[in-house]
């Protein structure tokens, strides 16, 4: 007799945190068998519902049930002890030890008081056949690929024998065939009635491993399809429902010749053969699914990474980028995308980090003073509009939409042609985030030009003048944001 498909429900779950509604009210039910795709932009409440389902935090309301039966987390061992596993997307496992340790640490078999290594490694040996995985136990989890050490962490979670098994943004870091394999898993996981919850944005996948998807927005679960029915117009209404788009930026002109033409631009299967031209002036956006391989574009056209082939042209001379160092004299910026520890130096103060892009590396015929640093901040605090207390105080003190504009400052006194802005408001608020497209939206009106990388296609479509999507590494298409929808675009990244 084949064994009864777990279940996993909420009931009205909800948390509130100071000042906001991080999750309202979710009622849902999932059932073993099935894969449940979760769905939302960032803030939707994907990673709220999974921490509260995985124990991290507590509700402020609601019910959770595992096969019918209410239980109380109040920790991430207590919500494996009540059948609940996650798989986080940053990796967990000890690379100098072996499968088997990582599997069962914290929890080796022991006799007569010591620990039972063969009796360990028989264990994990027999779980991993039980799964289907050929991997040697004993090898240490650090020599594995990507793929492999994802596949020991879905094992990790599995010695528990969970009813649930949650995966945040699994397939990541992996390729195609590894991709595969983790889809091949995950299918035999469900048929022995696992609930499977996966959250991803790459919306792309879904059609492949999900039967259903959930779509949660501003907090709230605004409904679950199955995935026949998950069309990319179906899918982007319930994302980002009927709100219109502003798209203010289209009053300000592009005018003059190309500042910067990228042709044949390619590292291996991060970035193929892309090309593109630059107007003075104008902000391009760069939209995709995650690992559509925008930030690595950014990166190799400031050449913080290598890149294969390819060439830029700047002013009209062609070059193939091989440091910061050599873009930043050429005028081309990067605002990275985890500017807290690539973007600025936290243990500084403002008034260093403004400076620092001005006037490093250091030369006899440049000689700076404290009081002259302190004239350029307190030019650009005034300019950027950034609230602060003193340019003397850490730059770790400061909120995230100031911090942003910190990056923005230290690299406009280096007079750029070109700011590269991977993710410009992720982790700031919206009057932050207005503030930011509008400093983006003057800098055209300058004439200095921008590229900028997006998970929002909301603010892509307020802010650029036009916008590439990548997929897998290639361009897929073009368009305008006055002549497209939400849902358009959306279905270009998602074709």
């Amino acid at each position: 007799m084949e064994p009864r498909p777990h279940t996993l429900e909420t009931d009205r779950l909800r948390k509130e945190y100071p000042g906001t509604t991080a999750l309202r009210d979710v009622s849902m039910r999932c059932e073993g068998g099935k894969i449940r795709a979760l769905l939302g932009k960032n803030g939707a409440g994907k990673t709220t519902l999974v921490r509260l389902l995985g124990g991290a935090v507590q509700p402020t309301a609601g019910t959770i049930l595992v096969d019918g039966t209410p239980v109380s987390l109040r920790s991430p061992r207590e919500a494996l002890e009540r059948g609940i596993a996650t798989v986080h997307q940053e990796l967990s496992l000890i690379p100098g030890l072996s499968v088997a340790e990582n599997i069962f640490l914290g929890r080796l078999p022991r006799r007569r008081g010591l620990i039972d290594w063969s009796g360990a490694a028989r264990m994990a040996g027999t779980l991993l056949a039980e799964l289907g995985l050929p991997l040697d136990v004993r090898v240490r989890a650090g020599s594995l690929g990507l793929a492999g050490q994802q596949m020991v962490e879905i094992a990790k979670a599995m010695s528990h024998a969970p009813a649930v098994l949650m995966l945040d943004e699994p397939t990541s870091a992996l390729a195609g065939r590894e991709t595969d394999m983790l889809f091949t898993l995950l299918r035999r996981l469900a048929s022995q009635g696992v609930v499977i919850l996966y959250i991803t944005h790459r919306l792309e996948e879904i059609h492949r491993i999900a039967d259903e998807a959930s779509v949660l927005r501003n907090g709230d679960l605004v409904g679950t399809i199955p995935i026949r029915e998950a069309t990319p117009g179906a899918i982007a209404g319930m994302m980002f429902g009927e709100a219109p788009v502003h798209t203010r930026v289209q009053a300000v002109p592009v005018s003059g010749p190309p500042v910067m033409i990228v042709n044949g631009f390619t590292r291996g299967e991060a970035y193929r053969d892309v090309s593109f031209t630059l107007h003075r002036g104008e902000i391009l956006g760069v939209a995709g699914v995650l690992g559509a391989g925008r930030t690595e574009l950014l990166r190799g056209l400031f050449g913080a990474d290598r890149h294969d082939s390819g060439t830029v042209t700047i002013g009209g001379r062609r070059i193939v980028p091989s440091s910061p160092s050599q873009m930043k004299k050429l005028g081309v910026v990067l605002a990275p995308e985890d500017r807290k520890a690539e973007g600025l130096i936290q243990i500084l103060s403002t008034r260093i980090n403004i400076n620092l892009a001005g006037f490093w590396p250091p030369s006899h015929h440049w000689i700076t003073t404290a009081a002259r640093e302190r004239a350029v901040a307190f030019r650009y605090v005034s300019e950027l509009d950034m609230a602060l207390p003193s340019v003397d105080g850490p730059v770790s003190a400061l909120s995230g939409g100031t911090q942003q504009k910190v990056v923005i400052a230290k690299w406009l006194e280096t007079a750029p042609r070109v700011l590269l802005l991977d993710e410009p408001t992720r982790g700031i608020d919206i009057r932050a985030k207005q503030q930011v497209f509008k400093i983006i939206r003057d800098l055209s009106g300058r004439g200095i030009s921008s590229v900028v990388v997006s998970s929002e296609l909301e603010e892509l479509m307020e802010v650029c003048h036009r916008i590439l999507v990548l997929k897998k590494g290639r361009i897929a298409g073009e368009v305008s944001p006055r002549d497209t929808s939400l849902a358009s675009l959306l279905g270009i990244c998602m074709e």
